[in-house]
């Protein structure tokens, strides 16, 4: 509406200067005076408010603005799911060697390795994330000798967060389908939690250290296959096709 116009209707600018004086915001009063923002601006330049009319302003602001945000991350966490929705099925069945190779990697990622100055210490595998300790006890299940397929768990846990262990040898038990006695030995760290961690509130759970006892053999087994899949990726990873579309 142009600024002639305006001048036809001195009623609009009462009736938004009213709404201002009850504590409305500009975009609530845009909703019934069907003029440009910068014109609420002129029209409201010397329109004093008082503390409790800037306070509701002020409030509806923020609750606009968590409005906004709420809906966004709505709209974030929806597109998540989906993308992870339909990775999740571009997985499908995983082959017995896959597994293998899966165990081996993740291993070769998280696990101890023997040192020159350290030999025979045997498979120990730790991580504080429950799927991965999941997929390694898969792989221990599949590919471990029978004899040699009960490994012995540890938990350590920051001696801040002692009080957590009845909860902690639960949450174990839980992910990992095993009876909560299996999770009785307990090491506690001294010294504080990194201030710049995440993971220290009710979320935190500790790390589980996996070992499978008389493994020496199994490690140096390991090695070996760690270094046939470097072998063959470092020899034919110019030639290889991505395994599906989009990679």
């Amino acid at each position: 509406m142009s600024l002639l116009a305006l001048r036809g209707k001195p009623e609009l600018k009462i009736r938004a200067i009213e709404l201002r004086r009850q504590g409305n915001t500009y975009s609530e009063i845009l909703k019934v005076i069907p003029v440009a923002k910068s014109t609420l601006s002129l029209w409201f330049h010397d329109v004093g408010l008082a503390e409790h009319q800037k306070q509701r302003i002020t409030q509806k602001r923020i609750e606009g603005q968590k409005k906004g945000a709420a809906a966004r991350r709505s709209i974030r966490i929806n597109a998540q799911n989906d993308i992870w929705s339909k990775a999740k099925d571009e997985v499908g069945a995983i082959s017995r060697r896959e597994l293998w190779l899966l165990g081996i990697a993740l291993y070769w990622a998280e696990g101890s390795k023997e040192k020159e100055w350290s030999v025979g210490h045997g498979v120990v595998f730790s991580n504080s994330d429950p799927r991965m300790i999941r997929v390694f006890l898969a792989w221990v299940a599949e590919f471990v000798e029978p004899d040699n397929r009960e490994p012995a768990f540890s938990i350590y846990l920051h001696m801040t967060k002692a009080h957590l262990i009845g909860d902690v040898r639960k949450f174990w038990s839980r992910e990992t389908g095993l009876p909560a006695s299996r999770f009785s030995k307990v090491c506690f760290k001294k010294g504080n939690v990194a201030t710049n961690r995440k993971n220290i509130g009710l979320l935190y759970n500790g790390l589980l250290r996996v070992r499978i006892t008389r493994g020496s053999i199994l490690l140096r087994k390991i090695e070996g296959w760690v270094r046939g899949i470097d072998a063959d990726i470092a020899g034919s990873s110019n030639g290889r096709t991505p395994p599906f579309e989009g990679v």
